[in-house]
């Protein structure tokens, strides 16, 4: 049925009937967190069954939003796993929270497109400051700041950071001539055995190739190991090839595991490697005095990045890119056709954000980010940092008490990797049943060449009462088994 409002408003939703559906779907979203609990965290769906319930072909007419929130209930939310679930323990989490929430609605209805400073003022310059913000709440150097040399942008994932971090590094080893002429097949970059795979994959893309990708072998505690990176090097150049750029990671995915940065950054500066600092998930937990330990080195890099979509409750995606010589990435990412140029660009008293990324557009993402740390306050994520990682470190110790058990990597945040003692058959049945059950969501790595169980505490709304309830449940099904 149409209501009088859409007949007369040429098909557009009008200011009321936004203002009313609006309202119905806030009250939606709270309703949801309320029941986040009933859902099973991983779907249980199989794989087409959403596919088929929906029509082949799109309505002709158009239909009543109610409808469309009642097929969200009946038809999506079983297809959906609940990362926001406070049982969700899986990979590192994808954050959200209310103001976060809130304020990417406001940047959607506002529907900025931040290319350029003149395209809205406002989306660089919150974008700018609360980026300075966060240098030294993180303890990060001075030189990232928009105020020297460098500064910070918000991409959309690490693995876009990764990647216009060795985009850059690629020009400055080759004096800005591969992106006229390609590469020659000379450059070589590093990265640790155990960094995550958009590393593999920026190398792809930029030409570098996979096999001028080298994987450094890992330590007792999966962290690089800085002799064998500097054997590396100098093979590489005996051989006449061109080492331009290394990947440490603080906080590996597998195991958490933090790269000596201080000892990788000194290498790097000894033979001129552009130093990139992935941290993504572990970078958060740098708000905290007691962990800034994590940013030893980080004066040594050239690039720097964390995710605040991770573990600082601002919902996917917000990655937070920083850079110590701003020009080099400029220089490499920029192109200016006729209908870019405008007066505040050719003033080059401006910041024009599309020079620092992938793509030419850009959301206002930075409206979500300023709303978390305005609403929180340092002081209110601190806490939260503070809490999950007292609660990893207390399932590590429950862990370590059974005998049924053992620990597979040291815990130096909020990420357990543990196993049963009895073999990979058993921890994979372990991790099977627990996701089936619906009570909770644990992944898996190997370590060592051994399956092992991730549990990850770092959810927004994940109390002791969840860790309690995972370790109990982890236990019964081990029993059965």
């Amino acid at each position: 049925m149409t209501t009088p409002e859409r007949k007369t408003t040429s098909f557009h939703m009008s200011p009321e009937e936004f203002r009313r559906n609006g309202h119905e779907v806030v009250d939606w979203i709270a309703d949801y967190y309320s029941r986040i609990e009933s859902f099973p965290v991983l779907s249980q769906v199989k794989p087409g069954d959403l596919r088929a319930s929906l029509p082949a072909s799109a309505p002709g007419k158009g239909e009543e939003f109610t409808d469309l929130l009642k097929d969200l209930e009946q038809l999506i939310l079983p297809g959906v796993t609940h990362w926001q679930s406070p049982n969700f323990f899986a990979y590192f989490p994808s954050n959200a929270s209310g103001p976060a929430i809130l304020g990417d609605l406001l940047s959607s209805g506002l529907g900025v497109q931040g290319m350029l400073w003149a395209t809205s003022p406002a989306c660089t310059e919150l974008e700018t400051r609360v980026l300075d913000w966060l240098v030294p709440a993180l303890g990060l150097p001075e030189k990232f700041l928009s105020t020297s040399t460098g500064g910070g942008v918000i991409q959309d994932t690490a693995s876009s950071a990764t990647l216009c971090a060795m985009l850059a590094a690629r020009e400055r080893a080759t004096n800005f001539s591969s992106n006229q002429e390609g590469c020659r097949g000379k450059l070589v970059a590093y990265t640790s055995a155990q960094a995550h795979s958009s590393v593999e994959k920026a190398v792809q893309i930029a030409g570098i190739g996979r096999e001028n990708l080298r994987l450094i072998e890992v330590d007792e505690r999966f962290a690089m190991n800085p002799e064998a990176l500097s054997a590396a090097i100098q093979k590489d150049r005996q051989s006449g090839l061109l080492p331009f750029f290394v990947c440490a990671t603080v906080g590996t995915t597998s195991s958490n595991a933090i790269d000596p940065v201080p000892q990788i950054g000194k290498i790097c500066r000894e033979h001129n490697l552009w130093l990139h600092v992935d941290a993504a998930m572990s970078g958060t937990a740098a708000l905290c005095p007691e962990f800034r330990y994590l940013h030893d080195g980080v004066e040594f890099a050239d690039s720097y990045c964390f995710n605040p979509h991770k573990w600082m409750f601002t919902n996917f995606d917000c990655d937070c890119f920083y850079v110590a010589d701003r020009k080099a990435l400029i220089q490499t990412l920029s192109v200016l056709p006729e209908y870019l140029r405008n007066k505040a660009t050719e003033s080059g008293a401006v910041i024009d954000y599309r020079d620092w990324q992938i793509p030419l557009g850009r959301r206002f993402r930075s409206l979500k980010l300023w709303f978390v740390l305005r609403y929180y306050g340092i002081d209110g994520l601190q806490f939260h940092i503070r809490e999950h990682v007292r609660l990893a470190q207390e399932f590590a110790a429950w862990v370590q008490s059974d005998q049924r058990f053992e620990m597979v990597a040291p815990t130096p945040l909020n990420l357990v990797c543990f196993r049963l003692k009895s073999g990979d058959e058993a921890n994979q049945q372990l991790m099977d049943a627990l996701n089936h059950s619906g009570d909770l969501y644990l992944t898996h790595t190997k370590l060592n060449d051994k399956l092992t169980l991730r549990l990850c505490v770092g959810q927004t709304n994940t109390t002791e009462r969840h860790v309690e309830k995972a370790w109990k449940r982890i236990q019964e099904e081990a029993s059965r088994l």
